[in-house]
């Protein structure tokens, strides 16, 4: 990244090609695309079973006119304003929302492709600012975007949407740097704003290479302390934009973090996510050990084949998570002229290069002693996986490699000696032996056999584009160059990064996340909840082991489901019930202590009616005896089963005792005699009840809404009201218009204290209420234990 003083805006050429460079990507962007964005396939796995729920319960939200900073439809009650992959502050998905109250699949599949094509305009900017050769920047555009993670990973959205905010920043970031701008600080702030918001580590990573650079321009400076004056106001700016868009959302999360399941990572841990060294040889033969197609062909780390030859590894990694190839020109330009040649270490670049080396060793995790000392960065002990890092390090190695496209275009590419063409040989040589050795020792030689040939004749290709654009640089015509290097590399990208069974799936099989799907089991649900609904029972359902896309189903169709797929749960309903963060297998389906099966009070006291399971019920909850549930239908999908004993939503009860809520939690065991019809435990001494007339009481929900309650209570004597959805501290509650205080009720649930007669209820969530409640707490506290 260039200092201010050294690099200015009127320094930049004039007759940059600016626009047909952008018309060249984004045509190379929608060829790429064109099998997403067609329809013809869809960004499966995370991407469908996690994201897309998110946005439709969104949309569904916003043209409902309700709020989506809680969902009552996983985990009995969750709050989305806090988690990270809600979806609710991310511009392009909130504006898809906005628009479309029903986005199909290519809408969220095309926003995530969207913001790849924005950073690759970015990255574009980047090049055009610094007058680089517009082939350059093509290659690292089209790499940026259709490279390493970003195509192998293009799943996971949350990180790709990182990612893409990463490129933007940098381009924002280098000009307000540049030019001394305030406004380009501030824009650069908002973006890296909505970066930090994805809450993961690629937003991590992103926010160390970006101060990295920055103080790197600095000190290279010809005056280091001219150019810290000449970036302080707009890094001030940039300070300022990054604390509106990001500090709420990162607070709510912060706070609801220490409430959730999620711990923090040790380094043993973090370790068995790092990238095996054997992954490397990606960068230059994609699809090596077979991650694109069936699961039984991959032998890459840490595969069954792998581990039978060289032992257990211990790592947990996804076949996809290990792919650096971003092309073969790039690649290979950045082994030959960049490292063999020196030009990775020119002042231009030669931040960008240490960068890309600190983050290559992050991503090995434990093979390097560096991750050590990186581990102890503050952020890195809340994230698992070292790997990663490869969507960063991808990005990084586009820009270097644009960067020596652009010295071979203009000719000022180091010549080579001969002893540096005999190294440059002997590496693609050892590269292709290693590779053929791991596939003959592992025994997978026919698995491999297509990716080495692939491999060469994409050298072919390259080395033709190479020599051809080359050519066309030379006599002038700078974009006819481009346009080959961009021929070139949407070949070679289509065919080593193209759709995979990591990236690419018929949408046929997630036709049950359609908000307009008939699938026959979510029917059979939607149709008996209404059947059994009444004034004071809205019954939940359970969807398990079906498969690794159900469990967010009930998102998209408004069941209030017990479970669901989310890494981030509150810790209290986990542990309580026992959901993990997945539920596609039997095995995934654990219970607790005070949860040990469906035929337990806890089940009843969710309201647990209806459970679809993939299996017969018994291979999940092996604890059931004959009657306990019964089933009522066996679909294409499911077995489905009806708990009888499942309770109201909401009872009035009139009497009250203190419990030890930890102590049940830990043990199982209510109080004796406990039945929730008639009693409320509470974790503190039962307030005073108002007594009135005995008399029949009645309690009916009257509106039921994401983050608002409404209940019509007619006690003649008083009692205490409880409303069986999941009780957070962030939930207010009011009785006719008047605050009441909320109690924590039977362990996991919500109760007030009801006055004789007939009143009307009010659970409200207000998370911004909650917030600064709990920041006042902790500061409190924090003067409180200060000594003196």
């Amino acid at each position: 990244m260039p200092v201010p003083e050294t690099t200015s805006f009127e320094n930049a050429p004039t007759r940059w090609p600016l626009a047909s460079v952008f018309c060249i990507v984004a045509l190379a962007w929608l060829a790429l695309s064109w099998p997403w964005l067609s329809g013809a396939v869809t960004i499966p796995w995370d991407a469908k079973a996690h994201f897309h729920p998110q946005l439709q319960f969104l949309a569904d939200s916003w043209h409902r006119g309700l709020s989506p900073f809680w969902t009552p439809y996983v985990f009995s009650g969750s709050p989305q304003v806090a988690d990270p992959q809600s979806l609710i502050f991310s511009p392009s998905f909130a504006l898809i929302a906005a628009l479309n109250p029903a986005p199909d699949f290519r809408w969220s599949d095309g926003a995530v492709l969207g913001t790849l094509l924005l950073g690759a305009f970015a990255i574009v900017m980047v090049f055009r600012d610094r007058g680089w050769h517009p082939a350059g920047a093509v290659v690292a555009a089209m790499s940026f975007a259709f490279g390493a993670a970003a195509s192998w990973r293009i799943q996971h959205v949350g990180q790709v949407l990182s990612l893409g905010y990463f490129a933007v920043t940098l381009f924002l970031l280098s000009r307000a740097l540049e030019r001394g701008s305030v406004g380009y600080g501030f824009a650069a702030g908002l973006m890296s704003g909505f970066m930090v918001l994805g809450r993961d580590q690629v937003a991590l990573i992103g926010v160390y290479v970006l101060a990295g650079l920055v103080i790197a321009a600095i000190l290279m400076a010809n005056s280091p302390w001219r150019a810290f004056r000449a970036s302080l106001r707009p890094l001030l700016a940039g300070t300022l934009g990054a604390i509106l868009v990001a500090t709420i959302p990162i607070l709510l999360t912060a706070f609801i973090a220490q409430e959730s399941n999620r711990p923090v990572i040790d380094f043993v841990e973090a370790g068995k996510g790092s990238l095996h060294p054997a992954a490397l040889l990606t960068g230059l033969i994609a699809n090596l050990y077979g991650a694109a197609g069936p699961l039984a062909d991959f032998w890459g780390a840490p595969s069954p084949a792998w581990e039978a030859r060289f032992g257990p590894l211990g790592l947990y990694l996804a076949r996809n998570m290990s792919q650096l190839y971003l092309g073969l020109l790039p690649m290979g330009l950045i082994l030959t002229i960049g490292l063999v040649r020196g030009a990775l270490w020119r002042r231009e670049v030669v931040a960008l290069s240490v960068a890309a080396l600190v983050v290559l060793l992050f991503a090995l995790g434990r093979y390097t002693p560096a991750f050590r000392l990186l581990f102890e960065l503050p952020g890195v002990s809340f994230y698992r996986r070292p790997a990663d890092a490869l969507f960063i390090l991808g990005a990084l190695l586009a820009l270097l490699g644009g960067y020596l496209t652009h010295l071979v275009m203009t000719g000022t590419a180091p010549k080579a000696r001969p002893w540096q063409i005999a190294i440059e040989a002997l590496i693609f040589a050892v590269v292709l032996a290693l590779a053929a050795w791991l596939a003959w020792t592992v025994g997978r030689i026919p698995v491999a056999i297509t990716p080495l040939v692939i491999a060469v004749l994409c050298g072919v290709l390259t080395l033709g584009g190479i020599v051809a654009a080359r050519g066309l640089a030379q006599r002038g015509s700078a974009l006819a160059a481009a346009v080959v290097i961009a021929a070139t590399l949407v070949m070679d990208l289509s065919v080593n990064n193209g759709p995979s069974e990591s990236t690419a799936l018929p949408p046929q099989m997630y036709d049950v996340l359609r908000k307009d799907s008939t699938n026959e089991t979510i029917a059979l649900l939607k149709r008996e909840t209404g059947r059994t609904a009444a004034p004071d029972r809205r019954d939940r359902i359970e969807l398990a082991a079906i498969d690794f896309h159900w469990p967010n189903a009930s998102l998209v169709h408004e069941l209030d489901n017990t479970l669901g797929y989310n890494p981030l749960r509150l810790s209290l309903y986990s542990k309580a019930t026992g959901a993990g963060d997945h539920v596609a297998l039997p095995d995934q389906r654990t219970f607790s202590a005070l949860m040990p099966g469906y035929r337990s009070l806890l089940a009843d006291m969710l309201g647990l009616r209806f459970i679809a399971t993939g299996v017969p019920v018994e291979q999940i909850d092996k604890t059931l005896k004959p009657g306990d549930l019964r089933q009522i239908a066996r679909t294409k999908d499911a077995y489905v089963y009806e708990n009888p004993r499942a309770l109201p939503r909401v009872l009035l009860v009139t009497e009250a005792q203190k419990a030890d809520f930890d102590a049940i939690l830990t043990t199982g065991q209510w109080p004796e005699g406990f039945d929730p019809r008639r009693t409320v435990l509470l974790d503190r001494d039962p307030p005073p009840l108002p007594t009135g007339a005995i008399g029949p009481a009645t309690v009916a929900i009257r509106d039921y809404g994401t983050t608002t309650v409404t209940l019509a209570v007619d006690a003649p004597r008083g009692g205490y009201l409880v409303l069986n959805d999941v009780w957070h501290h962030w939930w207010q509650v009011e009785i006719d218009g008047r605050p009441a205080e909320l109690l924590r009720a039977n362990v996991l649930f919500r109760a007030v204290v009801v006055p004789p007669g007939k009143s009307t209820v009010r659970f409200v969530f207000r998370p911004l209420e909650g917030l600064y409640a709990d920041i006042v707490a902790r500061l409190r506290q924090h003067v409180a234990t200060q000594p003196g």
